[in-house]
């Protein structure tokens, strides 16, 4: 059962990122694509932020992990040995009368038994809050037919679990008529395209729908220019591509999006339970440094059955959105898959040859995969907040300053007085030399500190008149809103401590 939710709702999320420039709907002059997004210049500063973050840690702080940086078209055999040609689809379902498409998975469905008797079904969408709105229909039903007795309680299965008997009595949730969804139908995720001058069947290739194979491709051309003993890692962040037939819940499904993915690989006879583990570890303990909020967190490990034919092993960390609990990272065990079906397509030899033990073999893998846009999204969930000052609400986003898209604002006191200006905007100058920092003089000194407040900023600077005299200035923090008076000098030391 999920824990109760204590977040912000998505139309406030929504509408902070509209408001304040963070997110942009794609093409929207045009009406807009549904499952592609612009980020505006605070979400540009916030998402590179984020990468920077991610990058310093799985790679310039570590000896044993290298990056890559792939092309995002492959080859188009690269897709067939990896088995997306022929398996990356997912089971879609059509409305026949309202020509919705849904994925079979995200779809659910529930027998609406009263008195032992089965009186109709409900289907429902994913989110969190499916399993309220399944008991209000299944209770509207029994209301309008007038069943006497006892409910029993409505327990949702995916469309995937349905029998064919079942699919004449369920109804389309655009519709609320049984029998007019299809049968769940394989659809490739992929987005083909074509090399070259001539379009016929030996131009085709894809955009990539995810940046993992470009790292087992690579491995050989790694391994023998840089010299790397097992355990290594390769790190790459890009974008990746999906053709998803229902995006939602704003930048969690969309049909462009990036991912910052590692594959570490190991000896063939490694611990790699105990591999899977640390790393587990090491990206939950990563997600909270940069400001997640902890209660918001979760592990969820892979029962057997819901493993993927490869895979050993897999564990998501997840986090409380507020359309319920869903995958923010996976942290998988892969086993030697990858690297087996490229060097069997290829017939190039990827295997590693061991000096301690003088042998040959195929490493393992580890894999820890996640999201820039879902951890974007995160970040704004975790950090949002409206609490009331002084009789009136204050929206704060409280992002880790490391991550915050402003690292601080340089605020004169007032605007008309040349010489606190000019001060001002002679400390922006010599501080944005380091940081990003903005410079505003528009507007009363208090709805300044709210702008501030709202994107994330964790640090204003006022310039007063004490500052003309003493060479001091107010430094006062988002989250406490606490002031104190430093000097220019020891506001560079504070900034390099708490930004960097």
């Amino acid at each position: 059962m999920e824990a109760e939710y204590g977040g912000p709702t998505m139309e406030q999320i929504v509408g902070l990122c509209k408001r304040r420039g963070f997110i942009f709907q794609s093409s929207e002059i045009y009406n807009g694509v549904a499952g592609c997004f612009d980020y505006g210049p605070l979400g540009a500063e916030l998402k590179k932020n984020i990468k920077e973050a991610w990058w310093n840690e799985m790679v310039h702080r570590r000896s044993d992990i290298v990056g890559l940086d792939c092309s995002i078209i492959m080859h188009s055999n690269v897709w067939r040995a990896s088995g997306h040609v022929d398996g990356f689809s997912d089971p879609m379902v059509d409305c026949k009368i309202s020509k919705m498409r849904y994925r079979a998975d995200q779809l659910y469905f529930a027998k609406i038994i009263v008195a032992g008797e089965v009186i109709g079904y409900v289907s429902v969408l994913e989110d969190g809050k499916m399993q309220a709105v399944a008991e209000n229909q299944a209770n509207e039903l029994k209301r309008k037919l007038a069943r006497k007795g006892e409910l029993e309680a409505i327990v949702l299965k995916p469309y995937t679990e349905a029998t064919p008997e079942e699919y004449a009595l369920i109804p389309s949730p655009a519709t609320g008529k049984p029998g007019s969804l299809t049968a769940p139908r394989a659809f490739n995720l992929m987005f083909q395209t074509h090399l070259g001058a001539v379009v016929d069947d030996t131009s085709v290739t894809y955009l990539r729908p995810e940046t993992a194979q470009g790292m087992f491709i690579n491995f050989k051309n790694i391994l023998n220019t840089y010299r790397l003993k097992l355990p290594f890692g390769i790190a790459q962040m890009g974008r990746s591509f999906r053709n998803e037939i229902t995006p939602r819940n704003f930048l969690f499904r969309s049909r462009e999006f990036e991912q910052m993915e590692m594959e570490f690989f190991i000896q063939d006879d490694a611990d790699w339970q105990k591999c899977h583990e640390y790393w587990v570890t090491e990206c939950f303990n990563w997600l909270k440094g940069i400001g997640l909020r902890e209660d918001l967190l979760g592990l969820d490990v892979h029962r057997p059955e819901k493993l993927a034919h490869y895979s050993r092993a897999c564990t998501d960390i997840t986090f409380h959105y507020p359309f319920g609990v869903q995958e923010l990272e996976g942290i998988a065990a892969r086993g030697n898959f990858d690297l087996r079906q490229h060097q069997g397509a290829s017939g190039k030899n990827l295997e590693y040859f061991d000096e301690s033990q003088k042998r040959s073999y195929l490493p393992h893998v580890i894999e820890p995969a996640i999201g820039v846009d879902r951890l974007f999204l995160a970040l704004l969930c975790s950090g949002y907040y409206e609490e009331e000052v002084e009789g009136e609400v204050r929206i704060v986003l409280k992002l880790h300053p490391r991550i915050a898209p402003i690292k601080a604002a340089v605020l004169p006191l007032v605007k008309n007085r040349s010489e606190l200006v000019a001060l001002a905007k002679d400390l922006h100058k010599k501080l944005s030399h380091s940081f990003y920092i903005q410079y505003d003089e528009s507007g009363a000194i208090g709805r300044r500190y709210r702008r501030m407040d709202e994107v994330g900023t964790p640090y204003c600077i006022t310039v007063d008149f004490d500052s003309l005299e003493d060479g001091t200035f107010t430094l006062r923090d988002r989250d406490t809103m606490k002031q104190d008076r430093l000097t220019e000098s020891e506001i560079f030391t504070f900034l390099r401590e708490h930004c960097s």
